[in-house]
């Protein structure tokens, strides 16, 4: 590592606040070899809960692209000849000094996101340690497939080999979460990676660098670029040596990945966002549907690709589900996010919070009705925070289907509640978006819950609860919503290729 790189990660790890300090390393496995163009191109990066830029972030571009992709077919080689065993072992350790870490990962991720510090604590961390331990073990138990043609004197069989250099894009919501995600199962199938976490919160992809190099991940296996996606993202994507690029983000990016890999028919694993519908119908426990949905609506300050936007609920109980459901929503705190009496913190920038308050504003200008929140509801912040990206959770009633508060993801503290009559109607009008990521349904039938959640059109459907993951399992969405699927065999196979092999004896 060269010392222009020091002179960079040290520029970028000090804080502009005298409130957050992380420790960085003296040398890194994700940085590359740099350039001097980096001394002069620098992101602020804001505190969200103040408005206050509080770090810089390097704007990386086409000759960082250069060096990590260098970097990392240079370390190919070593890093994919290593047993299962042997890298198994490297992410284990990945993850020992990650929870050791948690604190300070947690209190970095809150401050940079603007999430609660407490969900950063009980979620983020926690989850980002799992994903390394998770395909620790995931990657020793793969098999592969033989047959035999004993009339030909042939048998067949598969291996399965890593891609190559992994091209890694993660969002500003989950930002340590989603990164490891992507990191882990593309290492642990022998890969190695160039990795782009979004500049709104790249803090914790830096600290990450820290503990790779301690947990003894060789130089140029992991490769971590910072920048936007015009400069750094767009190079990282069209370059002919990186054979596959995992995505999470919005539509319009992933539209703009796709037409730069065309030319080079890259492997994509796009997972997109989400207008998912929570439907409730006359039979369902509203005692753990309510806290359960008010949690699915808002959690995260709404920031969750997962999040539920639209309630469809049966119309005999809508004016009790309603009139429950505000009343939970308003006992959601909005608060600093180191009050550990908030549930929901700031917003991840100011252009975001316009945007979502501007989808208040057109279903007011629709003839819909706040129930609470935005322009209803007083919020009470200290006096420091007041210029920080913050709102109330807000419920909208009273509002058609085309509205675009029922068709476009929001990706905020904003949900529609809206009644219906038949299970048939909904269910067309669940499925009647172009998004098709997630689902939940809530009803004590059992034979309803199983009919329904085989009709409507969503990678995952929840029923009588929320988010509970199996990591083992496919995740991903349908229609617009992504291509791909993610979890321990869809994660191997989409980080591998497969060759069958004919032996005649």
């Amino acid at each position: 590592m060269s010392h222009k790189v020091l002179e960079v990660c040290e520029t970028f790890s000090r804080p502009l606040s005298s409130e957050f300090e992380t420790g960085m390393p003296s040398e890194s496995v994700s940085c590359p070899a740099t350039f001097t163009d980096w001394q002069s191109s620098y992101i602020d990066s804001y505190d969200p809960s103040t408005g206050e830029v509080y770090c810089r972030v390097p704007n990386s571009g086409k000759d960082e692209i250069e060096a990590a992709v260098k970097a990392a077919r240079e370390a190919f080689p070593g890093w994919s000849s290593r047993s299962p065993q042997e890298r198994s072992r490297v992410l284990n350790q990945v993850a020992d000094l990650l929870e050791q870490s948690l604190e300070e990962f947690a209190q970095a991720e809150s401050k940079d996101q603007g999430k609660t510090l407490a969900l950063a604590r009980t979620m983020d961390i926690p989850r980002s340690v799992q994903n390394f331990r998770f395909f620790a073990s995931s990657i020793l138990h793969h098999t592969s497939e033989c047959t035999q043609m004993d009339h030909l004197g042939c048998m067949h069989y598969t291996v399965r080999t890593p891609v190559g250099v992994a091209g890694l894009i993660s969002p500003w919501n989950l930002p340590l979460y989603l990164l490891t995600w992507k990191i882990a199962p593309a290492m642990a199938a022998g890969n190695t990676v160039i990795a782009k976490p979004s500049e709104l919160t790249s803090v914790t992809a830096w600290m990450l660098c820290k503990l790779l190099d301690k947990a003894g991940v060789p130089p140029g296996v992991v490769n971590i670029v910072f920048g936007t996606g015009p400069r750094v993202g767009e190079a990282l994507v069209s370059h002919p040596e990186v054979p596959l690029i995992s995505f999470t983000g919005s539509q319009p990016t992933a539209e703009r990945i796709t037409q730069l890999s065309a030319p080079h028919c890259k492997k994509l694993s796009l997972e997109l966002g989400g207008k998912n519908p929570a439907i409730i119908f006359e039979d369902a426990n509203l005692d753990e549907c309510i806290p359960a949905t008010v949690r699915s609506s808002f959690a995260n300050q709404g920031e969750i690709c997962l999040c539920t936007s639209r309630i469809f609920v049966q119309k005999s109980i809508y004016s009790e589900f309603l009139k429950r459901f505000v009343e939970a929503t308003r006992e959601w705190k909005v608060g600093i996010p180191s009050d550990p009496l908030a549930s929901v913190g700031a917003l991840i920038s100011k252009a975001h919070l316009e945007k979502v308050r501007s989808y208040v504003k057109k279903a007011l200008a629709e003839g819909a009705q706040i129930r609470c929140g935005e322009g209803v509801d007083k919020l009470s912040l200290p006096a420091r925070n007041q210029a920080g990206y913050f709102m109330l959770p807000t419920v909208i009633t009273d509002i058609k289907d085309e509205s675009c508060c029922m068709t476009e993801e929001i990706f905020g503290p904003v949900t529609c509640v809206v009644p219906f009559d038949s299970e048939e109607e909904v269910i067309e009008r669940a499925n009647s978006v172009k998004y098709g990521l997630a689902a939940t349904v809530w009803s004590s039938n059992v034979g309803r819950v199983h009919r329904v959640a085989k009709k409507l059109q969503s990678g995952l459907v929840w029923t009588n609860c929320w988010l509970i993951r199996e990591l083992n399992l496919p995740f991903g969405g349908m229609k617009s919503s992504g291509i791909g699927r993610e979890g321990a065999k869809d994660s191997y196979d989409f980080f591998t290729e497969i060759k069958t092999i004919t032996i005649k004896h």
